[in-house]
């Protein structure tokens, strides 16, 4: 079980290296349903110019279409950082059973860091979470992307004669 948890984290790595390639933060998402991967999603905000397009909505998305439904109740996500508030509410209200993060966000996270929204008694359903999976390695990846992002920013512009 460990080595197909790790698998499915692993995928859920390389839809964030995609993400990094567009210039994108490295976030990427896999959505698992009897061992499988249904569905797969990484960050694409910049690139669409869209609030909503993080890796856990683009995720669910496809998972629902191809269960043909939106609760998705027998379904674990396998995400590389802790979900903001707004994909954190998705997860809920589309019922997943259990999501496995890697790197928690101490500054925007709620699955704990900041809020714990997918455990929440007031819900009508709570989401089993798994922590650190793969930490080190999803970190590394996030914290290289911002180093890069700040050595970027400090070129300055070039002038042309």
């Amino acid at each position: 079980m460990a080595d197909s948890k790790e698998k499915f984290m692993r995928e859920a790595i390389r839809q964030a290296k995609k993400a990094y390639a567009l210039g994108e933060a490295p976030i990427g998402c896999v959505i698992v349903r009897e061992g499988k991967i249904i569905a797969r999603g990484y960050n694409r905000r910049n690139t669409e110019k869209n609030a909503l397009a993080h890796a856990e909505l683009a995720a669910i998305k496809k998972a629902s279409k191809k269960c043909g439904d939106w609760r998705l109740e027998d379904c674990t996500m396998y995400v590389t950082l802790e979900p903001c508030q707004m994909c954190a509410g998705a997860i809920v209200q589309s019922r997943m059973q259990k999501v496995v993060i890697a790197a928690m966000n101490p500054k925007a996270g709620c699955a704990g860091s900041v809020l714990n929204l997918l455990q929440m008694a007031q819900f009508n359903h709570q989401v089993e979470i798994e922590q650190g999976l793969l930490e080190a390695e999803c970190s590394e990846l996030m914290s290289s992307f911002f180093r890069e992002l700040r050595t970027k920013k400090k070129i300055p512009p070039c002038h042309l004669a």
